[in-house]
């Protein structure tokens, strides 16, 4: 296994997951490490032109269909196993897409998941189960700065009990009231590690990696 592996998840879908995923390698390379990006499996819609795999390769210089197997790339906007089901492809167990991942012995792997932490990411298993099964040295918890922040993050966050969890608030703006009061309830009240910025989150790990 390499020496860190940082799984990316989120509250929800589109908030901002592969954004973190490419500040988090790009930062990580700035700093001298070596850097792989997985995303064991992704759906999209037909139309889209660049899929999120497609974006990580190119952050970290890898070919997209080693972020991505080609065969784990389903055109309909669902979760993915709906969409294999729905395509009329067959079903597949999580401990597959762990072994197609090929992740390194050594430098950072940075896994990102699909959806929410407890969206389906295989016909038997979530994000949650992925980053349990890979050992994951941090779990980062993307969510989104405003309204409705605090429910959405105090269910995935007890999803991921037992994991090394670190919220990261996307879009964070100091200067809202909104975002300010949420980042203090969630830190303050509910006892959880909130980041603002990759560069925070970073922090926190130990970065003697090759």
């Amino acid at each position: 296994m390499p020496d860190l592996t940082i799984v990316v998840t989120g509250t929800d879908t589109e908030v901002g997951k592969t954004w973190l995923t490419v500040e988090l390698a790009l930062a990580l390379q700035q700093r001298g490490a070596r850097v792989v990006i997985r995303k064991p499996v992704q759906s999209f819609d037909p139309g889209d032109r660049t899929t999120d795999a497609d974006i990580l390769a190119e952050a970290s210089g890898e070919d997209p269909i080693v972020v991505c197997p080609g065969h784990r790339r389903y055109p309909l906007a669902m979760a993915p196993p709906m969409a294999s089901d729905a395509l009329g492809g067959p079903s597949f167990k999580l401990e597959e897409l762990i072994a197609e991942m090929d992740l390194p012995s050594t430098g950072v792997a940075l896994v990102e998941g699909i959806g929410g932490a407890c969206s389906p990411l295989s016909h038997d298993g979530d994000s949650v189960d992925l980053a349990h099964s890979l050992g994951a040295d941090l779990v980062a918890l993307v969510a989104p700065a405003g309204l409705g922040t605090i429910n959405s993050t105090r269910l995935a966050s007890a999803a991921l009990d037992g994991l090394r969890t670190v919220v990261f608030l996307n879009r964070f703006n100091p200067a809202d009231t909104l975002h300010a009061a949420n980042r203090s309830w969630l830190t303050d009240v509910d006892g959880l590690d909130v980041e603002t910025s990759p560069q925070e989150l970073l922090a926190r790990l130990n970065l003697e990696v090759r």
